[in-house]
């Protein structure tokens, strides 16, 4: 029945998208706009529906008095009924029990049905009573867990390369953080395979569920620590039925730039210290000139002798309004022409052998004549450029000169690691900037605005654009040979600038298009997944994106690998919010099963020597094993080693983690020839550094190296620590060094 009634919605809504799609109706461009706001309201809808076909309906509630509610991913009603409900929407308060009810606080509830399906085939039933003068009830959980075995189906599953909701097993701690306020900063920490990211996704969706009215106007923005992570995740929130959230990296913050430019950890480190903020300022400070000697012109047969004295009176006038830099120039050139009319008409009178000869007009009339000269405007657009954020960090970074003096409270070797030579001016990007350089470019933003012609170069290029598209349109119309040449033609009633003008009303944005385009968008909340990564420089950029401190951080001190990320909350979230931010912990590991748990447990002691490991909850049996191999052998045994695994795992994924500069090596053994693509989480086999493995999860791993990965960074260990926790039921060490002491457990 739910089935059918899903079938029924989804045609309704795709009859009346078609309806609005197919109005031919010309009215007003706010009838227009209207119009293109239906189509998007109905295809988003229309995406939810079909999303929530797997897993449509996963549990019921039976209450104490003889009620049944069932539970799925969206809400419905009878509408052949009076409009009773009969699906609830797991996010609504009445489904919570489902979560979080217990023998011991049954809260109103008898019995809790899980139901597990694949598409629209029902595989299993799985009750708890929770009603303890049922003799069934002492038996219905044995761990603690709710719907424990579907928990155990879920975590125990293949993995595909795709991050699944858990919206069917959620548990008590985490409906809690899921459903707490969205107000201040919200900080979840929790061990590998905790379900932090899981949290922190639904509890965007639910969010959004609960307070749409608000976040629907600002959005909500995702940010992840690199570009296969958000692969990984993007189909969670789609299958919870929403698709207006922001997702993006640190690099992908900027509009219109996606920065995956390599580079050193060194340089990275260098880059994310919050002293480069006062770099960039004296950057951008460093561009508002004084003149090395007096630039003397001539504007209309007079002399004027722009010098040091004039131009350090506008440039304080301008400093001192306080406005970005673009915006400043203006006031700066304003003064400038100002100081340099009075020196023209006291010239002017001193020729003459008077005082006071020209008044109010005269001058006004000198301004015009001064801000008409193109010699002028060259000479005080070098003392004052216009700059974007781009041409301010490309030109610092290629000369060291100035690098050496606005970034004096860098050491020497480190304003050396920073230098490198302009890009061809056809390079892409994306291949110029690193995700280090996104927060300093942010910062570079923030400081130099924007003067109007950034926008107007991207309104005219969009209307350029639109200009050539109606052209050929109407090229093609008047090309229709057999049209009687007495008939009027498209080509005879518009011309391409009108009717590109006419297509541009049409155009309609969803909220995260519109947030994603805006860097000065904010945002109604912001969720930021392995959020112990971000760099100090990173955080602003961040902050900057929330000025409501509306958040949730999710991450792990103890997996942090990043050379400029943080070392604690406190330290991380101090400059923003002082200590006014709350902590939420999760303590269960469904991820790694016990036997592995046990090992990376040893590396968690090293790292933060008294700190509680998550409890993990299952065990396979299969301990993790350890193959020594001779250094000459090493490609060839770990192939051999990867085929095992696979072979154990059957339908699912196996990851080989290695040191960064045995990585390519090993992909092109195992995998073959590196592609320059992106990473195919559905392959069967992949290959990764550990640190693009944060955040995943596979069924078998091969960790290659563990001394190599203990020596290659000064966060080796945490390293390893990830690596030793990414897998869902098997793992092998292979190494032809000695293993690390921490690791006994697989001598």
């Amino acid at each position: 029945m739910l089935y059918r009634h899903l079938d029924d919605r989804r045609a309704e809504t795709a009859r009346r998208l078609e309806s609005v799609l197919h109005d031919e109706t010309v009215g007003t461009p706010q009838a227009l706009t209207e119009r293109d706001a239906a189509a998007a309201m109905y295809t988003d809808r229309l995406a939810a529906l079909r999303a929530a076909e797997h897993g449509l309906v996963f549990g019921r509630l039976d209450t104490d008095e003889g009620e049944r509610r069932y539970i799925g991913r969206l809400g419905m009603l009878d509408e052949q009924n009076e409009y009773e409900p009969i699906l609830m929407d797991w996010r609504a308060p009445a489904a919570r029990p489902f979560y979080t009810a217990t023998a011991a606080s049954p809260e109103g509830i008898r019995r809790r049905r899980h139901l597990r399906t694949r598409r629209r085939e029902l595989l299993a039933v799985d009750d708890e009573v929770l009603d303890l003068d049922d003799p069934t009830a002492a038996n219905s959980s044995r761990s603690g867990l709710t719907s424990e075995a579907a928990l155990l189906a879920a975590v125990g599953a293949s993995r595909t390369g795709r991050m699944a909701d858990i919206v069917a097993t959620i548990q008590s701690e985490q409906d809690a953080i899921i459903r707490s306020k969205p107000s201040g900063v919200l900080v979840v920490q929790g061990g590998p395979g905790t379900g932090k990211t899981a949290v922190a996704l639904h509890r965007a969706a639910y969010l959004l569920y609960t307070h749409r009215d608000r976040l629907a106007r600002r959005g909500v923005l995702v940010v992840g620590p690199n570009p296969t992570f958000l692969r990984y995740i993007g189909q969670v929130l789609p299958s919870l039925g929403e698709t207006s959230v922001v997702l993006g990296t640190v690099g992908q913050l900027f509009p219109g730039l996606d920065a995956r430019r390599a580079e050193p950890v060194a340089v990275s480190e260098v880059k994310g210290r919050i002293e480069m903020a006062a770099v960039i300022a004296a950057a951008v400070r460093d561009r508002q000139q004084l003149p090395r000697k007096p630039i003397r012109l001539v504007v209309e047969q007079q002399e004027v002798r722009l010098d040091r004295d004039v131009v350090g009176a506008a440039r304080t006038r301008a400093r001192r309004s306080r406005k970005p830099h673009n915006e400043a120039r203006r006031i700066f050139r304003k003064e400038a022409i100002r100081l340099l009319a009075e020196q023209v008409a006291r010239s002017i009178a001193g020729a003459a052998g008077t005082r006071g000869l020209l008044d109010a007009g005269d001058l006004s009339d000198i301004r015009d004549e001064l801000g008409e000269s193109p010699e002028l405007a060259r000479e005080l657009d070098a003392l004052w450029p216009t700059l974007s954020a781009q041409e301010l960090l490309t030109d610092l970074f290629a000369d060291e000169r100035r690098l050496n003096s606005v970034a004096r409270r860098l050491p020497a070797q480190d304003r050396a690691l920073l230098l490198r030579p302009k890009p061809a001016p056809d390079a892409d990007p994306s291949t110029v900037w690193s995700p280090a350089d996104v927060p300093l470019l942010d910062e570079a933003a923030e400081l130099l605005g924007d003067d109007g012609s950034e926008a107007a170069a991207r309104e005219a290029e969009a209307l350029r654009e639109e200009i050539s598209y109606a052209q050929g349109v109407l090229d093609v119309l008047d090309l229709e040979e057999d049209l009687d040449p007495e008939l009027l033609r498209a080509t005879d009633v518009v011309d391409a600038d009108r009717l590109a003008q006419r297509q541009a009303v049409r155009r309609w944005d969803s909220t995260a298009d519109r947030a994603a385009a805006d860097r000065e968008w904010t945002y109604g909340h912001v969720i930021v997944d392995e959020a112990q990564e971000l760099s100090p420089m990173a955080w602003r950029l961040v902050m900057r994106r929330c000025p409501s401190r509306s958040m949730t951080i999710v991450g792990d001190i103890a997996q942090t690998g990043d050379l400029s990320g943080s070392s604690s909350w406190q330290e991380a979230l101090g400059p923003y919010v002082a200590n006014r931010w709350r902590l939420e912990q999760l303590t269960v590991n469904y991820r790694t099963p016990a036997e592995i748990a046990a090992v990376a447990d040893d590396v968690l002691a090293v790292i933060e020597p008294g700190l509680a490991a998550p409890r993990s909850v299952r065990s396979t049996g299969v301990p993790p094993r350890a193959v020594a191999v001779d250094a000459g052998t090493l490609e060839d045994a770990v192939a051999k080693i990867v085929m095992e695994e696979s072979a154990e795992v059957g339908e699912g994924r196996t990851a080989v983690l290695a040191p960064l500069a045995r990585v390519e090596a090993l992909h092109e053994r195992i995998v073959g020839a590196p592609e320059g693509g992106e990473v195919d989480l559905e392959a069967p086999v992949v290959v990764l550094p550990i640190s693009a493995a944060k955040g995943l999860e596979f069924d078998a791993v091969v960790l290659v190296e563990p001394a190599e990965v203990l020596a290659e960074s000064p966060r080796g260990a945490n390293d390893l620590y990830v690596a030793l926790t990414r897998s869902t039921q098997r793992m092998a060490v292979v190494h032809a060094e000695p293993l690390p002491a921490m690791l006994h457990r697989l001598s």
